[in-house]
Parts: structure tokens; C-alpha cells; sequence
């Protein structure tokens, strides 16, 4: 949960101070001071109160995040070779879905409803919804669960949270979810708790094939983890 208070938004020496002061660069008073506050005013919410899905939406842009038990949990922005690997599975997905009009591929950790009362969001890197779901795009977060889920692992990720958030994902109806990971060049496929180490699809994306080379194209970052 984000904890922040306007009287918290203060600098000392140069710093940012205060609940978010782990997030935040070393930078001026000037640049800093006003976006920081305006900020702490706007997750002000989140401390007093459990937040709904509609109002975490409504709160605009207060960068990475999800909502689990109705609290705020932080994420870190996504990396060069994160992104990379998200715009390459996006685009081959929507090669075999655009000509045949199927439905929406969706990224930019696009928010799902995987509970309400209180409400649970997760931030999906790459998601699959047909028209058979839905008839329109929504403007807040989906509601209705996509075929697809499509989760790249990062550094900063935990195993057992991925896990969490995998039984969501299958409790409300996805059908299918691909694993992929980086430091090992392998995606894997996780269809109704059972893995297989194949990319394979949903029902509704029958005939898609995709290489495992096509899914890391262009990355070339060496993981530099001791």
C-alpha cells in the first residue's frame, strides 16, 4: 500500500524525503517539490480508505501499480528488454488477429479485474480479448476476462506472486497464459494450472504459431546479475 501525506512531502539536503522518498531521484527543490506533492494529494485516497477499481481509474496517471485488497501496490517501471520482448509478442499477435478481425490485443500493463468487494486489479503486460467477449473496447479496466494473458518475468518479480496472480488470472476464466522468460530465453505455457513448455493459444487463436527466436528478436541485453 502507498502511505503519503502532504506533510510528508519534503526535502532535506538535497533529497526527497517522506513515504515515497525510496522511489524517487536526488533532484532540485524546484523540480521536484510541486509534482511530488501534487502526487502525495492524489494517492491521499488510498491511505484513508479502501479505493474501488473506478476510483483508482479516475485518479489519472499515478504510474505503475495495481490494486490488491483495494490497496495500492507500487510497481517498478519495465525495462529496455522487457519492452522489447512485449512489442514483439504484440505485434505477432496482432498479425494473426487483425486479418482475421478476432479481436483486441492489449499492452501497457493493461488493468484487470480479478476480484471485487473489495476490488483486485492486476496489470497484465500483453493481453488477448475476442469479440466474442466483448463487443467494444472499454475505457477503464476490463471486467470481462481475456483469453490470453501474456506475463514477461522481471528482475524485481517474486515467483510466489506470479503465482498468485497466475490462480487469478484462471479463477475468473482466462483461458491460457504465457510465461516468458527473459534470463532464460524460454516462454512457457500455462493452460488450467498445467504447464507445457510449447507457446501454445487459446481456442479462439487457433492456427497461431509463433518461434521462440520471433519472441526475443532484437534482444540482445546480456543479464548482468552476479
Amino acid at each position: 500500500m502507498v502511505s503519503c501525506s502532504t506533510s510528508g512531502c519534503r526535502r532535506a539536503r538535497g533529497a526527497v524525503s517522506g513515504p515515497l522518498a525510496s522511489f524517487a531521484p536526488s533532484v532540485t527543490e524546484s523540480e521536484f517539490l510541486i509534482p511530488y506533492t501534487a502526487l502525495c494529494e492524489m494517492l491521499e485516497p488510498a491511505v484513508n480508505h479502501i479505493l474501488s477499481g473506478e476510483e483508482l481509474l479516475n485518479m489519472g496517471d499515478v504510474g505503475p501499480c495495481e490494486l490488491v485488497d483495494g490497496r495500492i501496490i507500487p510497481l517498478s517501471p519495465i525495462g529496455g528488454e522487457h519492452g522489447t520482448i512485449e512489442a514483439n509478442i504484440a505485434y505477432l499477435l496482432n498479425s494473426h488477429i487483425r486479418p482475421r478481425s478476432l479481436g483486441w490485443v492489449l499492452t501497457g500493463e493493461v488493468g484487470i479485474y480479478t476480484r471485487h468487494d473489495p476490488d483486485w486489479v492486476r496489470a497484465a503486460d500483453v493481453a488477448f480479448i475476442s469479440k466474442k467477449q466483448i463487443d467494444t473496447i472499454p475505457s477503464g479496466f476490463l471486467d470481462t476476462p481475456p483469453e490470453l494473458v501474456v506475463e514477461i518475468v522481471s528482475q524485481s518479480d517474486r515467483w510466489q506472486d506470479l503465482r498468485d496472480k497466475i490462480d487469478e488470472y484462471f479463477l475468473i476464466g482466462v483461458q491460457a497464459l504465457w510465461i516468458v522468460e527473459p534470463k532464460t530465453r524460454s516462454p512457457t505455457t500455462a493452460t488450467k494450472y498445467d504447464k507445457t513448455e510449447i507457446v501454445a493459444a487459446s481456442e479462439t487463436l487457433t492456427g497461431l504459431e509463433i518461434s521462440v527466436a520471433e519472441i526475443f528478436r532484437d534482444v540482445t541485453t546480456k543479464d548482468l546479475t552476479p
